[in-house]
């Protein structure tokens, strides 16, 4: 067994208003998501069945047309290859489950949260 501390757990600033915090697994990630007022994360999609759980703000998530906003004490759960894009309300700190883990993220091959935006 392992026990993490999200305080010694590295933020990586993908962009100026979205930042990552994540703890790679074997089978599943774990990462604490901070984004700013105004973030978009842009339209992808991935083979990781996600479980987003808010723990502050609101986000509006689009996928397939159909809008899903969540507030903070909600969860919302992403089916595999589900496209879907994320638009910060407020303020929003979310942790997102990822099964199976994210080697995109492991490889740097995440260039959708990378740049302004």
């Amino acid at each position: 067994m392992t026990i993490y501390n999200w305080e010694d757990v590295k933020l990586e600033q993908m962009n100026p208003l979205l930042g990552r915090q994540a703890i790679h697994c074997a089978n599943m990630t774990v990462a604490m998501i901070h984004l700013d007022s105004g973030c978009i994360v842009p339209e992808h999609r991935h083979a990781n069945e996600q479980v987003s759980v808010l723990l502050q703000g609101r986000l509006r998530f689009l996928s397939e047309g159909k809008e899903y906003t969540i507030a903070a004490g909600q969860v919302l759960h992403i089916p595999p290859n589900a496209p879907h894009s994320v638009e910060a309300l407020e303020d929003s700190l979310a942790m997102d489950l990822f099964s199976p883990a994210r080697e995109d993220w492991r490889s740097g091959d995440d260039a959708y949260l990378r740049g302004p935006k």
